[in-house]
């Protein structure tokens, strides 16, 4: 989840700054070392939702199909950001709460990529790619994945938990990423 620099006081104190904890694999992001619980509208909740860091100007929750639905949370397929009119929840921290009225989805597979990387795969940001994972008895192929290039941004694809497991990516045989609807792929792991 992303919080706001309000948020972050509400839930853990007057004047709490989020604590690094992990380096994400791109620059200055990261797993902050405070966690949540996040309520659903059944009173189901998640006991320990890692934060993720720096701040964001509006709080958002990012869940996999199985976990919002054992929230009971109907969360739509989004682009991180694209938060109007999706459902809520409540979060829970050490010092208080905040029930958020919407910004709970599940977020939409993307890719990140420096300009070069783009020119390589004949993409530029806003562009869609396909993702193909192959692993022993379950090969499957990602569409739709909105590429993110930026100037500092580094090659790294996106999918949600729920989607990694369908495909056994950690046991994968090989990784393809090329532009949707291109002809040829360009392979790497």
């Amino acid at each position: 989840m992303h919080l706001t620099d309000e948020h972050v006081e509400r839930l853990f104190g007057t004047g709490h700054k989020l604590t690094p904890g992990k380096a994400l694999y791109q620059d200055g992001f990261y797993a902050a070392e405070e966690t949540l619980m996040i309520v659903g509208p059944r009173r189901r909740m998640l006991p320990e939702v890692r934060v993720l860091g720096p701040t964001r100007p509006h709080s958002q929750v990012e869940l996999a199909l199985t976990d919002a639905i054992s929230l009971g949370i109907s969360a739509p397929v989004r682009h991180s950001g694209d938060i109007q009119g999706t459902p809520g929840c409540v979060l829970v921290g050490p010092a208080g709460t905040v029930e958020l009225e919407q910004g709970v989805i599940r977020a939409a597979r993307h890719v990140h990529m420096g300009f070069r990387e783009a020119d390589y795969y004949g993409v530029k940001n806003g562009d869609l790619m396909t993702l193909k994972v192959t692993s022993e008895g379950c090969s499957v192929s990602f569409d739709d994945l909105l590429v993110r290039a930026d100037a500092n941004a580094k090659l790294e694809v996106h999918i949600d938990t729920d989607e990694g497991n369908a495909c056994n990516l950690d046991q994968a045989d090989s990784v393809e990423l090329k532009a949707q609807g291109a002809c040829q792929c360009n392979t790497g792991s």
